[in-house]
């Protein structure tokens, strides 16, 4: 189902607030492999866990690769099970990891970034997608005509859900 296109119109059941989550690396200098390889090896066992283990609060997720940077785009339930994770054994291992092997060293550079958002400042539109973003998190909604502009969709006036 999730390389299934759903034909038309579709947004998101603004029911919950939610947390996005962006982590991602840069690799600073190609040649120092044995700084940034690590680094990237370190995250699929982290998504193979959240994957796995819906409970601890990842909603969804989205990687995307450039030619220097990666970005792993996760939906959380809420900051408090974000926060639960970030203690947790699996991330606090990779962590520690980073910070023995790479610390300040300039050759590979790490992010994140969180934002809380409530249901009334966010909005969504998919046109012809397959689950992705927050509708793969929250599920899809069809577009109805009370729900056909950004000011409707952002005040959550739509009504007819999708399975």
């Amino acid at each position: 189902m999730a390389n299934q296109v759903f034909s038309g119109r579709y947004t998101v059941d603004k029911g919950q607030d939610i947390v996005v989550f962006l982590i991602g690396m840069r690799v600073n200098q190609w040649w120092a492999v044995h700084k940034w390889l690590p680094v990237f090896l370190a995250m699929p066992g982290m998504i193979r866990e959240l994957s796995i283990n819906k409970q601890l609060g990842c909603l969804s997720m989205e990687n995307f690769f450039s030619f220097r940077t990666t970005l792993l785009l996760q939906y959380w339930r809420s900051s408090e099970d974000l926060r639960q994770y970030a203690h947790g054994q699996v991330h606090l291992k990779a962590w520690k990891n980073f910070n023995q092997k790479v610390g300040n060293n300039r050759a590979v550079g790490i992010y994140h970034e969180t934002y809380v958002l409530s249901s009334s400042h966010y909005e969504t539109l998919y046109g012809n997608m397959p689950p992705f973003g927050l509708s793969k998190a929250l599920g899809r909604v069809a577009v109805t005509p009370q729900a056909n502009s950004f000011r409707k969709r952002l005040q959550g006036k739509h009504t007819e859900k999708v399975n």
